[in-house]
């Protein structure tokens, strides 16, 4: 929902902040009062396309900020979120537009582009009236509308799964048509990768492994020398360290025998010795142990040379070369049984067309059924609105081949005028009846995704009774939906929520336009001189407060 807009230098508008309030809300003014630049700046929130003499004279650039409440759990917030653009509930987006052409969009504070938000404020406005950013202009969107209408959605959602699994078995069928050469080329390759890393015989955490051993046969000589001189030092050789350490202890049990304060010095040469002891084994077991095997030295170099030249053609690690070896193999088994798998591919996909032409033709038959409902509906709804002898139609074109969304497409078609033929809508319609076409279906089918809808140009060619029924059914819209309407007519403002006034003052010698919100009396007396003219009598006024009083009752 649109919660506030603000202007800056766009056409005759200064500066301009006009804040929006769920429900039904109207704007009005005087012919040429500035109702349809605020129209404009919308439009550029939405993406349309900007141009320099949209600027004030004597600025450079023109801003519209425009913020939309955007609850929590909303397609489009999750899209935003993804993108890394915190929205907290409220989405503020930018256009500035300069002379100098460097145009520039911001969504939710950073750097955006105009494509992205026209994509994005498809979600959030729509403009009816003018001939950008509409709904029933889009053709693509009337299948939606239709389905959406005839409560068809879940039978196209499952026609659509359904679709998706025959496009990816085809898609499998025209991967396995690949030509027969590249495949047995392909084949090839792959044995011979498979052959080599299976042959390798390698094992996970092997290189490292490898490097340890490399490091110990590599100096095993001189681990060899060194540990039997550490051992013969300590226990081997004639006065080794062990055999001092018993004389000393014998010295010290004289001492203890006469002075017993020496008797803990006792115990410590005793586990000092206990110690060494220990030590001088692990070291004779350890000199056992150690080779100096140049052979099995250059097996593990030639090891890791091998690891080495794999690394470099398949992957950096040993884990990551044997699974490369494992999906080859797999690959490998696939181009193996192509015939096998064809044959399985071709039994799944012909199942599945079959299915899909029946889903298909149930959903197309449904779609033509709930198109004469539509119809009827729609031209019901459009000879209330001054549009007697309009005509409303959808044609279906049907497809060569399957799609997404079915088997057709389809169109909405119109007559404004008796005996002309029904035709596509950008071709025939003008903005004041695209307006009361697009009120008309928010009639017969008011869901809809988009939170703010903004007519202009409804009230055109129409009066009397059937101005207060366009009023009526703009208020029963705002129900479901944020409704903004610029209007010349008493009988539909008398509807609004909300009323705001848009006027051209002239200020310091400059024209500029304000928007005032109305109230109480003041709203009494622009509701009168919209059904007096110059002219106001009190019967004016007491006239404009009981199409109020009616209006707040519908």
């Amino acid at each position: 929902m649109l919660i506030d807009l603000s202007i800056r230098n766009l056409a005759i508008i200064d500066t301009l902040h006009v804040p929006f309030q769920p429900g039904f809300t109207v704007l009005t003014g005087e012919t040429g009062a500035g109702k349809s630049i605020i129209i404009d700046a919308v439009n550029l929130i939405m993406g349309g396309r900007a141009s320099a003499d949209l600027i004030r004279t004597g600025a450079e650039e023109a801003t519209v900020e425009a913020v939309f409440a955007l609850p929590e759990g909303t397609p489009l917030g999750a899209r935003l979120a993804e993108a890394g653009i915190e929205c907290d509930g409220e989405l503020l987006v930018k256009r500035v537009v300069s002379r100098s052409g460097r145009n520039r969009v911001f969504v939710g504070g950073g750097l955006s582009t105009q494509a992205i938000l026209a994509d994005m404020a498809r979600e959030l406005v729509n403009i009816y009236g003018q001939h950008e950013s509409q709904t029933l202009l889009r053709a693509d969107n009337h299948l939606t509308l239709l389905d959406g209408f005839g409560g068809l959605l879940p039978l196209r959602e499952a026609y659509g799964a359904l679709y998706a699994d025959y496009r990816a078995t085809l898609d499998q069928i025209r991967a396995l048509e690949e030509g027969e050469r590249e495949a047995a080329r392909r084949l090839d390759l792959l044995s011979f990768q498979a052959s080599e890393i299976r042959e390798a015989a390698l094992h996970p955490g092997e290189d490292a492994d490898l490097e340890r051993e490399r490091g110990l046969l590599a100096h095993g000589e001189k681990l060899l020398f060194a540990s039997q001189e550490a051992y013969a030092a300590l226990y081997g050789d004639d006065g080794a360290v062990l055999d001092r350490l018993a004389e000393v202890k014998g010295k010290v049990a004289e001492i203890a025998g006469i002075d017993a304060s020496l008797g803990p010095l006792m115990d410590s040469l005793a586990d000092a010795a206990a110690q060494l002891e220990d030590a001088a084994m692990t070291l004779r077991d350890y000199s056992s142990r150690v080779e100096a095997d140049p052979a099995r030295l250059e097996r593990v170099e030639e090891r890791l040379d091998l690891i080495r030249r794999l690394k470099k053609k398949y992957a950096p690690t040993v884990e990551e070369i044997i699974a490369y070896g494992e999906e080859a193999a797999r690959e490998m088994e696939l181009l193996e049984n192509r015939e096998r798998t064809r044959g399985e591919l071709d039994a799944a996909l012909e199942r599945l067309r079959k299915e899909l032409a029946a889903k298909g033709g149930e959903l197309s038959a449904k779609r033509r059924a709930v198109a004469k409902e539509l119809q009827k509906a729609m031209e019901r709804e459009i000879h209330q609105l001054a549009m007697k002898h309009a005509l409303f139609e959808v044609a279906f074109e049907e497809f060569s081949e399957p799609r997404a969304t079915g088997l057709e497409r389809a169109e909405f078609l119109f007559s404004p005028n008796p005996g002309e033929e029904p035709k596509p809508l950008t071709k025939i319609a003008s903005g004041g009846e695209l307006s009361r076409l697009m009120l008309a279906l928010k009639q017969v089918h008011p869901e809809s995704d988009v939170p703010t809808l903004v007519f202009d140009e409804v009230d055109t060619g129409i009066g009397g009774a059937t101005s207060a029924l366009v009023g009526e059914k703009l208020k029963r819209v705002s129900r479901g939906q944020q409704v903004l309407c610029i209007t010349h007519l008493p009988q539909v403002a008398a509807f609004a929520d909300h009323h705001y006034l848009v006027e051209k003052r002239v200020e310091g010698g400059r024209t500029a336009t304000t928007v005032t919100p109305l109230e109480g009396e003041a709203r009494v007396a622009e509701m009168a001189r919209m059904l007096g003219g110059v002219t106001i009598t009190d019967r004016t006024l007491e006239h404009a407060r009981e199409m109020i009083a009616h209006g707040a009752g519908a």
